[in-house]
């Protein structure tokens, strides 16, 4: 095999991921490197050449959970190439431990509460700042969606006259859209949203939903910094070395206090995960099944519905 033959073999790689809508940008970047690297240790690929790429060619400022994910690129690409090239060496899938997801920081009815009005008294006063800043946190918490999905969502996409009322949310993270029904308390808060905003006279200024004062969109960047400012005010800090707050822990919220009442009414969570993967947009099962582990809360209704549950081998 050649070394044009290589770069044909990943062109053919990129070019079927994209095909099924996954994302290839910075990790088409990674797999070129990664090639070059091959190229240069010899031809076919071993094993040991990939974990000598993801490790000691990885950038100085690179920890463990970034040369796990450089392996783990690389271990994608080489199954799909030893396929059509014999002798092609894929590594072992525990070759670098990932390292453990921090425990999220899950906020209280009341801590929400008390950031949406500190989130309103924002300033300037006056303007509709202090209005968009309290409906994105409320919109946050009440449906999971992402930071950069809120902000870019544009006066069509938020469908509050259709039945049932939803977002339309495109083009996210791993290029994937959905539609997201919204509960009729969250609609009447973006309807009282949308109409403050066009009395403010913000209509005329931008299609943008959560529109800024200059007439954008909302930078993700720096709504963190100020929601970091807003969780130090409110006395608000990690606990039992889990991380700190943010604006993607609402997100964690809505998922974990979800699966926490659906065990509470003794649904059938296994069944119902599926339903809520879709609803938050993730693209792998494993993404929403972490929160089954995500709280000692979950895990305790876990074992209660384990023990209660015939047919799971548990105490009748």
């Amino acid at each position: 095999m050649s070394a044009d033959d290589l770069d044909r073999h990943l062109d053919a790689y990129l070019a079927i991921r994209e095909a099924l809508g996954l994302s290839v940008g910075a990790n088409a970047r990674l797999l070129r490197d990664f090639v070059g690297h091959a190229r240069a240790a010899g031809l076919p690929i071993r094993a040991g050449t990939a974990v000598t790429w993801a490790c000691d060619a990885a950038p100085p400022t690179c920890g463990a959970a970034g040369k796990a994910h450089r392996l783990s690129v690389a271990r994608r690409f080489l199954n799909y190439l030893a396929a059509v090239l014999p002798g092609t060496e894929v590594p072992g899938p525990g070759m670098l431990p990932s390292p453990t997801r921090r425990r999220p920081y899950l906020f209280t009815p009341d801590e929400i509460a008390r950031l949406v009005a500190a989130a309103a008294t924002a300033p300037p006063r006056g303007t509709l700042r202090p209005i968009a800043l309290s409906t994105l946190i409320g919109l946050l918490a009440s449906t999971g969606l992402r930071v950069g999905e809120a902000v870019r969502l544009t006066m069509a996409d938020v469908r509050l006259d259709e039945e049932p009322a939803n977002l339309r949310v495109l083009q996210t993270k791993f290029r994937k859209s959905r539609i997201v029904p919204l509960h009729p308390t969250t609609a009447a808060a973006l309807g009282h949203y949308c109409l403050q905003r066009q009395d403010l006279g913000y209509h005329a200024l931008s299609d943008a939903f959560l529109v800024t004062e200059r007439g954008g969109f909302h930078c993700p960047g720096l709504l963190n910094q100020w929601f970091a400012g807003l969780t130090r005010r409110l006395g608000l800090w990690p606990t039992d070395g889990g991380r700190r707050p943010c604006l993607h822990s609402l997100r964690h919220t809505f998922a974990v206090r979800r699966l926490e009442a659906w065990h509470a009414e003794g649904r059938d969570v296994s069944a119902l995960l599926p339903s809520l993967s879709v609803y938050l947009g993730h693209v792998r099962p494993q993404d929403t099944y972490w929160y089954l582990t995500a709280t000692p809360t979950l895990l305790r209704l876990a074992g209660t519905r384990f023990q209660l549950d015939p047919r799971a081998g548990g105490v009748p």
